[in-house]
């Protein structure tokens, strides 16, 4: 039906998809989670109803994300999981302490709670932490050097203020009075750590990558794709006004920090998509290389036709019922 290079477009461009929902959709979950405050019992309630109905849904994206790159890019899958062992064991069990976590704090005797709570909010962290080491060691091309490591620890705190700063403006938009408050300085504060993560990888980046050093700073490479950075400023100088607006007379605007803040996420995958194609492994392996034998793909692509619009279908469909101002948390 499709030509080989075509498929492994196709499933290269459903793959960053899902990575890119899954950054959004679990990163404001994370960060809610990085944010939880031990000493406000309400408060912290509150938090975890925000994201009650939506945290587990969120995680199907970073499954399907792997599930595709293990059935199209075999090679890739095998080469970034050897060298990211550790940090994925890390990972994977940062969100069982979550899932554990969400459901024993209230079902666990009272006294209890306070203790799930910290392990809610460790898990959090410690899964935004892997993360972004992942992501450093990714840019860096898995380089087994001490400026490779420094840089991955820095993306690490980088991607744990990102996944604070969307999770904060997610708070904005969902809650109300004296919560909403700490909101807005708590997406103050990690939106200044944010930016400034960004700007330390728009940096090293291009010097660490020759290749993606060529690709920005070619012309007319450059006239198009500088507009990248140039909007993510204006985002961050947009939502810092909002957020010195918030919050307002009817809560009119509260949405403005959450949307900037995705469009911010969107923006930011794409500059990295666009550094590292056609690598699925930066200046290692291509996804022309990599990329599963056309028969099988074509095969794969009838379940992704059924599979995807599924989940879309599924996560539209939850956020559409459960919209509007949380309530109070309830398990059934």
């Amino acid at each position: 039906m499709f030509e080989e290079n075509t498929l492994a477009l196709i499933f290269v461009s459903l793959m960053g998809l899902s990575i890119l929902l899954y950054a959004i959709l679990d990163g404001y979950d994370l960060g809610v989670g990085i944010m939880l405050p031990l000493d406000q019992t309400d408060n912290a309630d509150t938090m975890i109803a925000s994201i009650g109905p939506f945290w587990d849904a969120n995680e199907t994206w970073l499954v399907l994300a792997i599930g595709l790159l293990l059935i199209a890019f075999p090679a890739a899958h095998s080469y970034i999981f050897k060298e990211l062992y550790l940090p994925t064991a890390v990972l994977l069990i940062s969100l069982v302490l979550r899932g554990v976590a969400f459901d024993f704090r209230a079902k666990a005797a009272f006294g209890h709670k306070p203790t799930w709570n910290k392990v809610f909010k460790t898990g959090s962290l410690l899964a935004a932490l892997s993360q972004g080491y992942m992501l450093g060691m990714y840019v860096m091309g898995f380089e087994n050097t001490v400026a490779a490591y420094c840089f991955s620890l820095l993306s690490a705190f980088g991607v744990a203020a990102a996944y604070s700063y969307i999770g904060a403006c997610w708070l904005i938009m969902k809650t109300e009075g004296e919560l909403q408050i700490q909101a807005v300085a708590w997406a103050k504060k990690s939106g200044l750590i944010c930016f400034l993560g960004i700007i330390a990888v728009s940096f090293v980046n291009p010097l660490i990558n020759p290749g993606v050093y060529e690709k920005w700073f070619t012309w007319p490479n450059t006239l198009l794709i500088l507009t990248l950075p140039a909007i993510c400023f204006g985002l961050f100088i947009f939502s810092l006004i909002q957020l010195k607006q918030l919050p307002k007379v009817n809560d009119k605007g509260c949405w403005r920090p959450f949307v900037a803040a995705v469009i911010i996420f969107t923006l930011c995958f794409f500059g990295l998509a666009f550094s590292f194609f056609p690598y699925i492994v930066p200046n290692k392996l291509t996804i022309w290389e990599t990329a599963a034998a056309p028969e099988s793909l074509s095969f794969l692509l009838w379940g992704t036709f059924i599979v995807v619009p599924v989940i879309f279908s599924y996560t539209a469909f939850s956020y559409r019922v459960f919209w509007g101002k949380v309530r109070e948390l309830r398990y059934y």
